[in-house]
């Protein structure tokens, strides 16, 4: 019972990282419609800038999460406007995944070119410490981010349900022809919304980079998770990415334990399907809405 017990802590804590990383990509598609096949490589990059900042800096990796914020909000913003909006009215909307996908490609070459193919690791006094909860033992870097996708879940919902900004952007995202003849600037709302979703990877980067080390292609492992993570939630919808990370991360800790660590994939890819089978629209998904 002790190790069963151990195993839900885990996944739990397990659950929050994938959180981290996936309620900016649910947020981005929620609002503006595009899958962000890069967004693992902002993880990456984001895991390169908190190595480089605790190295040059001597700051610890959490203080590093104020700058990110505000970088990967403007790199967000930056690529939402230059990149994907001229993509946007295209004929065919594959060009905004390719876009995404030669963006992606172009991170992790530039990674290879700057930093190599060796794995770089970024220390943290008191993240690895181990924190006893009863009879389950946790490292503080796990509950912080466990606790950061709880506030970050808040917080976002918070924004989106009760200021005007927030109003506005979830107006766009269901019905974006409505919310235009309403005076909202679509386009600035899609803006300002990729930044929003890059921000909360530059937030995740800070509290992953010290749990786990860097390479160029580690953004590659977690959007995969991440994208079950959105689709099984439901796509858009920030509580459901919060319960699909919370039901990844428990399929990974219990199947890995007691079937084979080499299966766990397997296990929550069927449980993906079997869920997707039953219910395509995610656990919490309201289907697509109008345009």
């Amino acid at each position: 019972m002790d190790i069963f017990i151990q195993l839900v802590a885990n996944g739990l804590m397990l659950g929050g990282l994938f959180a981290m990383i996936s309620i900016g990509l649910t947020l981005i598609f929620g609002i503006v419609k595009v899958i962000n096949f890069a967004h693992g490589e902002f993880l990456m990059v984001g895991m390169y800038v908190v190595y480089l900042l605790t190295g040059w800096l001597d700051l610890h990796p959490y203080v590093t999460a104020v700058p990110l914020i505000v970088l990967f909000f403007v790199l967000g913003a930056a690529i939402q406007r230059f990149i994907i909006q001229p993509l946007l009215d295209a004929e065919d909307p594959h060009v905004q995944i390719f876009a995404t996908v030669g963006l992606s490609t172009a991170m992790i070459n530039l990674a290879l070119l700057v930093f190599g193919a060796d794995l770089r690791t970024t220390t943290g006094i008191g993240v690895r410490a181990p924190v006893h909860i009863g009879g389950v033992r946790l490292l503080f870097g796990q509950i912080m981010m466990f606790l950061s996708a709880v506030g970050l879940v808040l917080a976002i919902h918070l924004f989106l349900t009760r200021t005007f900004l927030g109003r506005a952007i979830r107006a766009v995202a269901q019905n974006r022809g409505a919310a235009a003849l309403m005076g909202v600037n679509v386009n600035k709302i899609y803006i300002i919304t990729f930044g929003i979703g890059a921000a909360c990877v530059g937030l995740a980067s800070a509290l992953v980079a010290p749990m786990y080390p860097v390479s160029p292609t580690i953004g590659t492992y977690f959007v995969l998770t991440a994208f079950v993570v959105v689709v099984l939630g439901g796509m858009g919808s920030i509580q459901g990415a919060f319960l699909g990370a919370m039901i990844i991360g428990l399929v990974d800790s219990l199947s890995g334990y007691y079937i084979a660590p080499d299966l766990k994939e397997v296990v929550y890819f069927a449980i993906f399907i079997a869920i997707l089978i039953w219910r395509p629209t995610g656990l919490l998904g309201l289907g697509k809405g109008s345009e």
